[in-house]
């Protein structure tokens, strides 16, 4: 395909969405509206597959181009008592459990990941509040851990289960992604950044790097990896937190 009818095609899809969400509050929660907001989210991610190799990677950055403050988001200090004792425990008892439709389930710690293969890279984060930082990560490739596990036939998405709850909810934070995402080069579960551990506000001791999808797919203070074959049983099905209150699944980029 050429980069002209790609470029087409892909502005296209953009207007496309943008009239799909243009109604009023009232209008998209009437059920069949909603229906075509799907249908038009379902198109973006398969159109971005075809268009996007699936081991293209984001853009990465010398290290001249790091931002001198990364604006932290989201949770930046868990209240939550058992995370506070990890944190005072400096994370030695802290696991990372992987778990689900996996042949051999199992718990790490962060000594044994970190002595693990692991990848660096240098990307941009872009918020969907519009704004964007340039960090270095450091961290397992989540493919590596996932490889170790050996996943069942069924399994479809990798849930990342964290240790923090975000404003009213009663479910603590949760994202998921699908094997593509998860097995993609750059999707690591990081514990360093810009060369020291992962402070507090940007999710200490792990977090996801799915650096070819909007920020709120980063999950922090990741403590789960759990392979599923659906995740419309965990909180309010929609696959993450921020998906169970409207924003889209697919945050492709």
């Amino acid at each position: 395909m050429s980069n002209s009818r790609r470029n087409f095609l892909s502005k296209s899809l953009s207007a496309a969405a943008a009239l799909l969400v243009a109604g009023c509050d009232a209008l998209s929660q009437k059920e069949s509206v909603l229906g075509v907001l799907g249908l038009g989210e379902w198109l973006n991610l398969k159109t971005q597959r075809l268009l996007i190799p699936r081991n293209k990677l984001a853009r990465e950055y010398p290290e001249s181009a790091i931002s001198p403050y990364f604006k932290p988001n989201g949770s930046t200090d868990p209240s939550d008592a058992n995370y506070r004792a990890l944190v005072k425990g400096g994370f030695r008892r802290w696991r990372l459990t992987i778990d689900g439709l996996v042949e051999r389930p199992g718990a790490l710690s962060l000594a044994e990941l970190r002595a693990m293969p692991s990848r660096t890279q240098i990307t941009r984060h872009d918020c969907v509040e519009g704004w964007s930082c340039i960090g270095k990560w450091k961290g397992v490739p989540l493919r590596a851990l996932l490889e170790r596990a050996g996943l069942r036939p069924q399994a479809r998405y990798i849930v990342l289960h964290c240790l923090d709850t975000l404003g009213s909810s009663e479910h603590k934070y949760y994202e998921s992604i699908d094997l593509v995402d998860a097995f993609h080069p750059q999707t690591i579960l990081a514990y360093d950044m810009n060369d020291r551990p992962v402070p507090v506000a940007h999710g200490a001791p792990l977090r996801l790097r799915v650096e070819r999808q909007l920020g709120y797919k980063m999950a922090k203070y990741v403590t789960r990896v759990e392979a599923v074959e659906s995740y419309a049983h965990i909180a309010g099905g929609k696959g993450g937190h921020w998906e169970d209150r409207g924003y889209d699944w697919y945050a492709g980029t």
